[in-house]
């Protein structure tokens, strides 16, 4: 995915709450042990506010970016709370030891009714729904979750990726609102003055994008009268290759899966890193470094070294949001989608609308599956997701005639010197990107919101694959799950390592080959294998 941060202030903000609730198989109404069956049910409001008649305590844990921010005091779930008659007794992790804490509450086996930010990968989801930790959420969203329902109704790919091999949903996502399209994806930003003292036109294939680099770099656009210019301005080679990997034809499925994508021909899953396109990907960006186009300490440079030549002017593209919103340098506008080498002219570096799938879940200690299923709905809708990211209306956030909203002054210039997320963070939970919901653009309020970013993303759009061709991250079964993890470390690193190795020259093309070879030995072709399994039950 896209999405980068917006300096220190809004890290995406992936909003709102994700549902949940349990419907174990053989308590579908969600009473429990030690609890009088249909007293959930008596309690429980269907629709509307509050969600239950008489205030119920739910213990939660949570993963949060600002360590000193006490969820137990915080406005966003105090109100909450006086809403819905459900208090959360939370316990909540700093997100750096989130790992950690969540593994051995579970270890332990004493966690939560609900884990919440939490970021659960696939293979746990799966391991501890089995298991019968997580319990299935599927009915529950059918019956109580309207709001999450509609959308999955909307856009298949959701209940498609959320959907585990044996047919359960265990976790809930964070979701990128697939008509939000400047967050899903936009090319790097190119700056416009330097075309014109240049006499350029913006690059319409590899040849002129490598002329246009070269020109940034050897004439001199910013007129000091010294070669200062840093043509390329990024943190890492994935940049650069994700960039142009629709040129050569490659992750025509994007980029969530990044390894694989179809073969062309035979329309099985293809491993791009061996393919002989990607060969002539990384042989043209080795050309680009070898000639000084790209930051020479590209697979080393830190983001504040990068951050600073931006912020000086220094740099002819910039691979990362608009440089306006981070380095306060206007005049980039987003770079067009290159033809390549056969042809090819498509930008692929997209992901699926589906961020993290198990960012919420519920365990089988939930005593009120119903009431927190409801609970979290509430906020896949318009009025929840204002709620979640903006808070309330003249005291956190205004409201123009057409509906437009935004930030009080107190929050975008605060007198007491916070920046944005530590303004908002007195408020909310959502700074720091890490919270199960729904982005949607009229409450997004990073840099991918800004209509800069938004030309951006129109620019690339006739060359985006479309959205019905994306495929979200695949979900594996235990199995496949427990080979895969044996292989698939050794094989992305490798890849990684070489491809960094190749394009800086410190590896010949001629060992090409080997390269290859070496993979096999990895235990590639069964690698494959998994994913082919993996994307036939997707395409089913």
């Amino acid at each position: 995915m896209k999405l980068k941060k917006w300096g220190g202030l809004l890290l995406t903000c992936v909003l709102s709450v994700s549902l949940a609730a349990g419907c174990g198989s053989k308590n579908p109404g969600g009473s429990k042990e030690g609890e009088t069956p249909g007293e959930t049910a008596a309690n429980l409001n269907q629709t509307g506010f509050p969600i239950v008649n008489e205030p119920i305590t739910v213990t939660g844990f949570a993963g949060k970016f600002f360590a000193n921010a006490d969820w137990n005091n915080i406005k966003l779930w105090q109100e909450y709370e006086k809403t819905t008659n459900i208090k959360i007794q939370w316990d909540t992790v700093h997100k750096d030891n989130l790992a950690e804490k969540r593994n051995l509450l579970l270890a332990g086996g004493d966690y939560p009714e609900m884990f919440y930010a939490s970021a659960f990968p696939r293979a746990d989801l799966l391991k501890y729904g089995k298991q019968g930790a997580f319990i299935p959420l599927n009915d529950l969203i059918d019956q109580y979750a309207p709001n999450f329902k509609a959308l999955m109704e909307k856009y298949p790919i959701i209940e498609k990726g959320i959907t585990m091999p044996d047919g359960n949903i265990y976790g809930l996502p964070t979701l990128y609102d697939p008509e939000f399209k400047s967050v899903l994806y936009g090319t790097p930003w190119v700056k416009s003055e330097w075309l014109t003292k240049l006499g350029l036109s913006e690059p319409q294939t590899l040849d002129d994008f490598y002329n246009m680099l070269k020109a940034f770099k050897e004439k001199d656009p910013n007129g000091n009268g010294q070669k200062d210019e840093i043509a390329w301005g990024g943190v890492g080679a994935a940049g650069i290759v994700n960039y142009l990997r629709g040129s050569f034809g490659l992750n025509n499925h994007g980029t969530s899966n990044i390894y694989v994508d179809s073969d062309p021909e035979t329309g099985k899953v293809r491993f791009i890193p061996t393919d002989p396109r990607y060969k002539e990907l990384l042989q043209y960006v080795n050309k680009l470094y070898k000639d000084g186009l790209l930051e020479q300490d590209i697979m080393s440079v830190k983001s504040t070294e990068v951050d600073a030549k931006g912020v000086e002017g220094l740099l002819g593209v910039v691979d990362n949001v608009d440089p306006v919103a981070i380095y306060n340098q206007e005049g980039y506008v987003g770079l067009p989608v290159l033809k390549g080498p056969h042809g090819d002219q498509m930008y692929t570096a997209t992901g699926s609308p589906l961020g993290n799938i198990g960012m919420f879940v519920l365990t089988d200690k939930a005593k009120h599956p119903e009431a927190m299923i409801r609970w979290m709905d509430y906020f896949y809708s318009d009025e929840g997701i204002r709620l979640f990211f903006m808070g309330w209306k003249d005291e956190t956030y205004k409201e123009d005639a057409d509906g437009n909203v935004d930030y009080v002054d107190e929050i975008k210039n605060n007198p007491d010197g916070l920046n944005l997320d530590q303004a908002v963070g007195q408020y909310l939970i959502w700074p720091g990107g890490y919270y199960p919901g729904f982005v949607t653009q009229k409450y997004f309020k990073g840099a991918e919101g800004l209509p800069t970013s938004v030309d951006n993303a129109k620019k690339a759009e006739p060359y985006v694959i479309p959205q019905d061709k994306i495929w979200p991250p695949f979900n594996f079964t235990a199995d496949e799950q427990s080979e895969l993890t044996g292989i698939q470390t050794d094989i992305t690193t490798y890849v990684d390592e070489m491809r960094d190795k190749f394009i800086s020259g410190n590896e010949s093309f001629d060992n090409w080959d080997q390269y290859v070879t070496n993979l096999q030995k990895m235990g590639l072709d069964r690698y494959l294998a998994i994913y082919e399994s993996a994307a036939e039950r997707y395409n089913q």
